[in-house]
């Protein structure tokens, strides 16, 4: 009866560590120095942070079975969001896998541009953005999770 009780709690305490490992990564934005004019493009940057022992598969995984990272940004109406940037991963051999997998480590950014037309109303504007990723060791891989952040902007 006991290795039944020490086999669970050691069960319970190993998920809770991985799940915590596995939601380790987090995601900010920025856009300029938080102002952009009306009639102006305006660069931003979605960056997500992974830390060491981790890495996250890239937007181009070159895996069947890996699940790319994709970025959305959306903005309000009238505000055009301008075409997300992937970075180049690293090519690395892991091994759950027999082939090599392209992945993000560390501080990795994806750059976005948007514009904001002359006839903008409103004096701010709220962008969302999406981070779905698939966070992995070298031995194995979680399931995928998807972190929002808000960036808010002044329009002058």
């Amino acid at each position: 009866m006991t290795k039944r009780i020490s086999y669970a709690v050691f069960l319970f305490l190993f998920c809770a560590v991985a799940a915590v490992t596995a939601a380790a990564q987090t995601v900010t934005g920025s856009l300029g120095d938080g102002t952009v004019g009306r009639g102006e493009t305006q660069r931003g940057s979605i960056v997500l942070n992974i830390p060491g022992g981790l890495h996250v598969n890239s937007s181009r995984p070159a895996s069947e079975y890996a699940i790319p990272t994709v970025v959305n940004v959306r903005g309000p109406r009238g505000v055009k969001v301008m075409g997300v940037t992937y970075p180049r991963g690293k090519n690395r051999k892991f091994q759950f896998s027999e082939n090599l997998i392209n992945v993000y480590e560390g501080r990795v950014s994806f750059p976005f541009r948007i514009s904001v037309p002359q006839s903008y109303r409103g004096n701010t504007i709220r962008l969302t953005a999406t981070v779905r990723y698939q966070a992995c060791t070298d031995e194995v891989c979680y399931p995928p999770r998807t972190k929002t952040v808000v960036i808010n902007a002044r329009v002058v």
